[in-house]
């Protein structure tokens, strides 16, 4: 048996993979379960194994641990040098928010994910098709009916894959990374609660996907007045660091088109306030197909990053909801929306250039 440490950014299933055991093991050997946080600094017993530093990568089986911006960060290190990478803004907590870019055409296209801190498996299907789009160009190779080395003289592909790091981190490893200050406002905010899976805004308690100027007075008026886990838009549009860094990238770089995932419920929305330009309802049908998702027009709400760029540049946007069950789905989840994610984006990157 093993005494580990406890660091932060330790979870269950990443010290799992780091000692080659089974989760199962290790939480039955601590009188754990998976929502258990692991506290930096306290002990936990580990079964000894014939390899006990096992590096933390991905297998072929999908995600296996929880991604969030420490594995970002990671990930970003051993990205090619055909990537681009540049911190755009940096969240309420410090962290960075990376921007990363390939391809060098004239059509500019946007990917981001994790606006909710409960949503960080879209992080990993960004980063993790990024990989694979790079090196199937750089192999030569088709994927699915696209061939990654046209596209990418016809596309320059811009990717915000993590908007809300400081979410992600309180879902994924609870308020114990933060400090007493902090602490007190979070728990606060969360009811006295400890439990942080639910939570899918920033580190101030405003939603980041109700932020923007796209109907927001009236999104306001049927959600939370104050800080709040989910849905609270702040005390006026764009007042948030993280916001802030995807408006002034969009007003800068004037995409052709637009994708925000989500995680729920396998749709593409594709409409806002009858403000898209016609060809939308049949871009959005083709990205549902790809993907085998269900087209919508409208999601019945307002003050969304996709609806403030239909309605500010007339050009269309879309909010992609992957994954089927109850947020944060979990890493096994990955397969799935692998499988029916990448068909999809791949998809989006065909679209004709809506800024010529």
């Amino acid at each position: 048996m093993i005494k580990y440490n406890v660091k932060q950014g330790d979870t269950v299933r990443k010290i799992a993979v780091r000692f080659q055991v089974s989760t199962e093991q290790l939480l039955s050997r601590n009188n754990m379960s998976l929502e258990t946080y692991l506290e930096p600094g306290t002990t936990i017993l580990v079964p000894k194994t014939e390899q006990t530093n096992h590096p933390l990568r991905e297998t072929q089986t999908g995600c296996v641990y929880e991604y969030g911006w420490r594995e970002l960060e990671e990930d970003r290190k051993s990205l090619p040098s055909s990537i681009y990478s540049e911190q755009i803004g940096t969240s309420v907590l410090g962290k960075p928010i990376w921007l990363f870019r390939a391809g060098s055409g004239p059509k500019k296209i946007l990917f981001s994910a994790a606006w909710h801190g409960n949503e960080w498996l879209n992080t990993w299907l960004l980063m993790s098709f990024l990989h694979m789009f790079i090196s199937k160009e750089e192999s030569k190779e088709h994927w699915y009916d696209v061939n990654p080395e046209t596209i990418l003289q016809e596309v320059t592909l811009y990717v915000v894959p993590l908007v809300n790091p400081d979410g992600v981190e309180l879902v994924q490893e609870g308020a114990a990374v933060l400090d007493k200050e902090k602490k007190d406002e979070v728990m606060k905010i969360n009811g006295g609660m400890n439990d942080f899976r639910h939570w899918s805004a920033n580190a101030r308690g405003v939603d980041l996907n109700h932020q923007w100027p796209a109907g927001w007075k009236e999104e306001a008026a049927g959600s939370p007045d104050c800080p709040f886990p989910r849905h609270y838009g702040g005390e006026a549009p764009l007042t948030e660091p993280e916001a802030k860094a995807v408006y002034q990238l969009s007003m800068q770089e004037e995409f052709s088109h637009v994708l925000a995932l989500h995680s729920q419920g396998e749709e593409v929305y594709w409409g806002y306030s009858g403000l898209e330009p016609p060809e939308s309802a049949e871009l959005g049908r083709r990205l549902a197909a790809a993907g085998s998702f269900r087209p919508v027009e409208d999601a019945g709400s307002s003050a969304g990053y996709k609806d403030w760029f239909i309605k500010t540049f007339r050009r269309p946007g879309f909010t992609i909801e992957t994954g089927v069950g109850m947020n944060p789905l979990p890493p096994e989840a990955s397969a799935r929306i692998w499988v029916t994610g990448v068909p999809l984006l791949l998809e989006s990157l065909t679209f004709t250039n809506f800024t010529k």
